[in-house]
């Protein structure tokens, strides 16, 4: 999240309302994040010298606007340009993917490549498990369990598949 909060700065000084607001207005659709989490993920940013923080000049309620520092600039393009790792494959692409007019055009299809090789060596791990499943013999009486367990599997090939072609399509079109 903390990534995601340093690539909305970018655009300029927000406040913790501000950035609450960015995320209900949808970045919640691929990455979910209450007022509190975003509140003590600025805490951290601010703590790491990440984020700055002034009260805004015409606030009469103690409004407070943080701004990206130069360390918290550079952390967040090193993200950019840094292999997905984790589980939430995901949430990581739909964040990166989010940002990425903030990258200068001559960085977006090496963001772009990185994100594609992780979604590719899932799909074919997805494609492998497969392979392995079609080789072996189902009991007729787990045949129905096994049939959802599939639907299951190839879900998740098929969503693979259409990531690759959507990344295709928006490095082809950037």
């Amino acid at each position: 999240m903390q990534f995601l909060i340093l690539g909305l700065l970018l655009d300029g000084p927000h406040s913790l309302y501000d950035v609450h607001k960015r995320f209900t207005g949808g970045i919640s659709l691929f990455y979910a994040a209450s007022f509190g989490s975003i509140q003590r993920a600025l805490k951290q940013l601010e703590v790491h010298g990440k984020v700055t923080v002034e009260k805004a000049a015409d606030s009469r309620r103690r409004k407070r606007l943080y701004s990206g520092t130069v360390q918290g600039r550079e952390a967040w393009h090193q993200w950019m340009l840094s292999p997905i790792i984790g589980s939430d494959v995901d949430q990581m692409m739909l964040s990166k993917i989010f940002l990425l007019g903030h990258l200068p055009p001559s960085e977006r299809s090496e963001c772009i490549a990185l994100i594609r090789m992780r979604v590719g060596e899932e799909a074919n791990a997805l494609g492998e498990l497969a392979d392995r499943l079609d080789d072996e013999a189902v009991p007729i009486e787990l045949r129905e369990i096994y049939r959802y367990q599939r639907a299951t599997l190839n879900h998740g090939i098929g969503t693979s598949s259409l990531t690759l072609e959507w990344l295709d399509d928006l490095e082809m079109n950037s």
